[in-house]
């Protein structure tokens, strides 16, 4: 049994920074799991991508918990998903997605920092 660990969100290890919005990254058992804050506003192909670089759609697949706000996703195949507070989410790669309404999204990511940025 490898030995318990604990981090915290609120100290995290890494931090990304862009136009309106940032996300905190901890580093634990091998992986990661990032807090995203995005503003109203925030929109991935316009906020994100000139921070991480790549294509017209995020490559990163997310396991993901929206903690508050309303995210619209588009995906590459033309599939859409709304994820509102407190749903889990699983987002394949090839995703652009955006802030919906005058709220906040803050969002866990379990599945989508497995390596720091």
């Amino acid at each position: 049994m490898s030995n318990p660990q604990r981090k915290s969100l609120n100290t995290p290890d890494q931090v990304l920074n862009m136009d309106r919005g940032r996300i905190d990254i901890v580093e634990i058992a091998g992986g990661g799991v990032g807090r995203a804050t995005f503003q109203p506003g925030w929109k991935w192909s316009e906020h994100e991508k000139p921070a991480v670089g790549g294509g017209d759609y995020c490559q990163v697949p997310h396991f993901m918990y929206l903690a508050a706000g309303r995210l619209h996703v588009v995906f590459a195949d033309g599939n859409e998903l709304d994820v509102n507070a407190g749903d889990i989410a699983v987002l394949p790669a090839g995703h652009d997605g955006w802030v919906v309404g005058d709220e906040p999204v803050v969002m866990v990511d379990f599945g989508g920092v497995a390596k720091p940025f």
